[in-house]
C-alpha cells in the first residue's frame, strides 16, 4: 500500500487527492508543523534526507517533490484518466503545468510570504522600521508585480479551456491547485480574476477533493 507522509498545511494535500481521484488504497502519516518555526518536524528526515513533505513510499520506491510524485502515480496507475494521450497539444500543457506550478508560480508567493513576515515581525524599535521599508519596497516594486503577471496569465490561459491542459480535468489541476489556493489566500487573488475564482470552486466540489481532506486534516490556506 502506499504511504503518504503528510505534513499539515502544505504540498502534500494535493497528493492525497491525487491517490483519492485514481481511487487508490493508502495510508497516511501525518505530520505537524511546528508552531513558531512552521517548518516540519525532524522526523520527517527519516523518510527523506531533506526532511520535507509530501513524501511517498510505494513498496521499496520513495518519491519526494509533488510533481515527481504526481509523475510516478500517473505512470504506475494512471489509466489515460488524468493525462492526456503522448504527444498531443494537451499532454504538452500538462506537462508544462504540472512543472510551472512550482517552477514558476510559487517562487514569487513564497517571497511574499516571507517579506510579510519580515514586515511584521518584532524587532528593536530603530531597526522595526527600516525592516518594514525594507520589505514593503521589495514587494511593491518585485513581489507584488510579478505575481499579478502570473494571475492575468493564467487567468487568460482558463479563457482558453476549461481546465490547464485543455478541456478535461487532470493531474495538471491538481497540481496547479496549491500555488492558486495560496494566490487566493495571502497573494491577491480575488474576484477580479473570475476564471481562476471559478476553477477553485470547481476543483474544491469535486468529490476526491473533499475525500482528500477529510484524509488530511484541517487545511488553512481555505481560509
Amino acid at each position: 500500500m502506499i504511504v503518504v507522509h503528510h505534513l499539515n498545511n502544505s504540498r502534500s494535500q494535493r497528493v492525497l487527492w491525487l491517490l483519492e481521484e485514481l481511487g487508490l488504497p493508502y495510508q497516511v502519516v501525518r505530520y505537524q508543523r511546528d508552531k513558531k518555526t512552521m517548518l516540519a518536524p525532524p522526523e520527517l528526515k527519516a523518510i527523506h534526507p531533506l526532511g520535507k513533505s509530501p513524501v511517498i513510499v510505494d513498496g521499496e520506491c520513495v518519491v519526494a517533490e509533488s510533481g515527481a510524485i504526481i509523475e510516478y502515480l500517473i505512470d504506475h496507475y494512471d489509466e489515460g484518466q488524468l493525462s492526456p494521450a503522448p504527444r498531443t497539444p494537451e499532454k504538452r500543457r500538462w506537462r508544462y503545468f504540472l512543472h510551472y506550478s512550482e517552477g514558476s508560480l510559487m517562487p514569487p508567493l513564497l517571497m511574499k510570504l516571507i517579506f510579510d513576515r519580515v514586515e511584521t515581525a518584532p524587532a528593536p524599535f530603530f531597526v522595526r522600521p527600516i525592516a518594514r521599508g525594507i520589505a514593503q519596497k521589495v514587494k511593491s516594486t518585485y513581489i507584488q508585480p510579478q505575481i499579478a503577471q502570473h494571475l492575468a496569465y493564467l487567468e487568460g490561459e482558463l479563457g482558453k479551456h476549461e481546465w490547464f491542459a485543455g478541456d478535461t480535468f487532470t493531474a495538471a489541476d491538481i497540481q496547479m491547485s496549491f500555488p492558486l489556493e495560496a494566490a487566493a489566500a495571502r497573494g491577491g487573488l480575488d474576484a477580479s480574476y473570475p476564471k481562476l475564482t471559478a476553477f477553485l470552486a470547481r476543483i474544491h466540489a469535486r468529490p476526491a477533493y473533499q475525500r482528500a481532506l477529510e484524509q488530511g486534516g484541517p487545511y488553512e490556506l481555505l481560509k
